[in-house]
């Protein structure tokens, strides 16, 4: 059983494959391992991706609502990105400011002995930074 979703813009498709008892599924991103609760339902398309990261947007099958989800691979590879990631999610898990991006989800790992991806779900937004700068 795979699910495909409809990737940003042109023909392009991304495959799901579930996984852990069809409570996750794992789609290829760029590459890359990109595997999510089944919560969030297909399209799962890639909106970005940088230092830190990958950006997918998908929707929230409870709320219906769209959100990006962020993938930080090898979280806790080194201290320093540990470090950097815990910081990211206290910080704006207490941030309550219509100009600072809310944290809507943290997306447990499926197996917690091989926990090393941390997925964290946002609100969707139009654009980013880098485009209004």
């Amino acid at each position: 059983m795979s699910m495909e979703s409809s990737c940003g813009s042109g023909d392009h498709s991304i495959k799901g494959v579930p996984t852990h008892g069809g409570r996750y599924v794992l789609y290829n991103v760029y590459g890359n391992r990109f595997e999510v609760s089944r919560k969030y339902a297909p399209p799962i398309r890639p909106v970005g991706r940088g230092a830190y990261g990958i950006v997918c947007a998908a929707l929230n099958s409870e709320t219906r609502e769209e959100v990006a989800i962020k993938k930080i691979g090898n979280a806790f590879d080194n201290r320093i990105d540990a470090k950097r990631t815990l910081r990211e999610i206290k910080l704006l898990r207490h941030m309550d400011h219509e100009n600072v991006i809310a944290i809507k989800d943290i997306i447990r790992p499926p197996q917690r002995e091989n926990f090393n991806d941390v997925y964290i779900v946002y609100e969707l937004m139009d654009t980013d930074l880098h485009q209004i700068i």
